[in-house]
Formats: structure tokens, sequence, C-alpha cells
């Protein structure tokens, strides 16, 4: 991966980090996400498009009450215009609340001449 390639997948992981789970601002989903992406949450139904993806995350930040998320991409492979993101990362909760660990596949699509989000999928870790 280019050092620019790489510098803009941290960037968009970024944005999900501080602007989306820290802000709860699920309006700079418009920089993550493809319009036409596709998350595949655990023990959910299938969400396309990327207004019902930031209703899903505005929902599921507000019920687990996440305050952050730190994310790791472990690998990251580019065939043309479609990147492959296999990664980790971990939920912080309020209080005394126990971290979670999470593992997450990402296919990245160039939209607009910027890399985003196209299909998310994540699980939690034992």
């Amino acid at each position: 991966m280019s050092p620019a390639t790489e510098a803009e997948i941290r960037q968009t992981n970024r944005i999900f980090e501080e602007e989306v789970v820290a802000r709860r601002d699920v309006g700079a989903l418009d920089r993550v996400y493809t319009a036409d992406a596709t998350i595949l949450p655990p023990g959910a139904d299938t969400v396309t498009g990327r207004e019902n993806i930031k209703q899903f995350w505005a929902a599921a930040i507000a019920r687990l009450n996440v305050s952050s998320v730190q994310m790791e991409t472990v690998s990251f492979d580019v065939a043309a215009d479609t990147g492959f993101e296999i990664g980790r990362a971990t939920l912080h909760f309020p209080a005394d609340a126990p971290d979670v660990s999470v593992k997450y596949v990402v296919v990245w699509k160039r939209e607009d001449g910027t890399w985003k989000w196209h299909i998310d999928i994540w699980n939690m870790n034992p």
C-alpha cells in the first residue's frame, strides 16, 4: 500500500473514531461510507445505503453508550479501486464497564476520488 493510501485509510478510520463515535456526529458518516454501502452487524439484519447506516449507528452508539472506539488495521490490500482491510477495534464505555474487543473486515471503494467503506462486517471477540 502506498503511503498516500495508508494516510487516507487512517484518516477515514479516525473520522469514525473521533467524529462519529466520540462526538456522536453521524453526519460525518458521509465521509466514511460510500452512498450505496452495506453493513452486516452481528445479530442484526443487513443495512444498505448511507442514510440507513446513519440511523443504525445513531441508535447503536446511544443504546450501547459507547464513549470511544480505537481501531487498528492489521492488513490492507489494494486491487485497482478496491481495498480490503482486516482489523481489530476496542470499544470503550463510561465508568467501570469493561472494554469490548471486535474484529472486522471492510471492503473499501474509491468514491469521488476518496477511499470509503463500502462493505463493513464485524464480530465480537470471545
